[in-house]
């Protein structure tokens, strides 16, 4: 790939430093991603910048309008706190007709709104979980199709944000305080769906027009005691000292039925493109005991740390960390938004 002048999007909060020598593991990790990216895109000579958003578009539009670059890597996840709102900041950059990385406005917003999401699953015949959406401000009434024990989460928070052991209800008592927490703790509606007992899988999906699939990943619960719900709370996901004391960690999911492989590739295929995803995407599945197999969530823009399970699944691939980045530059420079579709 040619040198490129590649402007990297984040939150304003997280804009690396040059070098993360001297600083602490808790402080690297709140940046590691940011730092993964822009590091590495030195590393193979583009030239980048980075500029940070929060809660305006003024210097975002500057640094576009005055170093005028060939891309945006965008690794934004909100807008003035609200996760949905990431949509209008990349519908921003479409309008100011500037290639991206990452999915399109459409993608970010089916995929954030699980509600949607799951309407969209039905309508697709693709296999989910039985669910309700449980509306702030709505009277608490119970649909009679769902079955416990029920799962408990917002409708769009992401990262497992709001998910604990308590997610996981197994009377309509649990569930109405569940449900409770989430209203008004979270702030957003509660999407409750059937708990699905299983292994949990991560089958990441690289493309726009042509997709590949990246192996499929599991999640290994380690020694958790069998008291506890197999499900990725906030702290198997992200507390380093959790994960070790149990031994919580991720892996290619090599010993899967090739049966089963080839119905993970066929439903990720079919969950992209009912979403309108583009660039990357990471689907999460459960696969119940009887084989039967349902998709949890669509994730648009999963993270693109070095470790993480996005790019560890590329690199079982063949595709290395900076080889994986490049790769979604070119998607992102391919990608036919509307404005190159009308203006070329």
């Amino acid at each position: 790939m040619k040198k490129l002048k590649v402007l990297v999007v984040v939150h304003a909060t997280l804009i690396p430093p040059d070098s993360i020598e001297g600083r602490s593991p808790k402080e690297i990790e709140e940046w590691r991603t940011e730092f993964d990216v822009v590091s590495t895109l030195k590393r193979r000579g583009h030239e980048v910048r980075c500029v940070g958003v929060l809660d305006t578009l003024t210097e975002l539009r500057g640094a576009i309008t005055d170093w005028q670059p060939d891309v945006i890597f965008n690794l934004l996840e909100e807008f003035d706190g609200i996760v949905t709102y990431d949509q209008h900041v990349v519908a921003f950059l479409e309008l100011m007709r500037q290639p991206y990385t990452g999915s399109n406005p459409r993608g970010l917003l089916l995929s954030r709104d699980k509600s949607i999401c799951k309407q969209l699953f039905a309508y697709h015949r693709i296999p989910s979980p039985q669910f309700a959406v449980f509306r702030k401000g709505v009277k608490f009434k119970l649909p009679k199709k769902l079955r416990f024990p029920l799962f408990v989460k917002s409708t769009t928070e992401d990262a497992s944000l709001g998910i604990a052991q308590a997610s996981v209800v197994e009377d309509e008592a649990k569930l109405r305080e569940r449900v409770g927490f989430v209203h008004e703790q979270i702030g957003s509606d509660a999407l409750v769906e059937e708990y699905i007992e299983g292994q949990e899988l991560y089958v990441g999906v690289l493309g726009n027009d042509r997709l590949t699939r990246l192996p499929v990943w599991e999640m290994v619960f380690g020694s958790m005691p069998d008291s506890l719900s197999a499900i990725a709370t906030r702290k198997v996901k992200w507390d380093r000292r959790y994960q070790k004391k149990y031994g919580i960690t991720t892996r290619a999911a090599d010993e899967l039925p090739r049966e089963i492989v080839t119905r993970l590739d066929a439903l990720s295929r079919r969950i992209y493109r009912a979403l309108g995803l583009s660039g990357y995407a990471r689907m999460d599945f459960r696969l119940a005991p009887d084989g039967r197999i349902y998709v949890l969530e669509a994730n648009a823009n999963p993270n693109l740390a070095q470790e993480e399970d996005f790019a560890q699944s590329a690199l079982a691939a063949g595709v290395g960390y900076e080889e994986l980045l490049e790769r979604i530059i070119t998607l992102g420079l391919g990608y036919r938004a509307e404005w190159r579709v009308y203006y070329g």
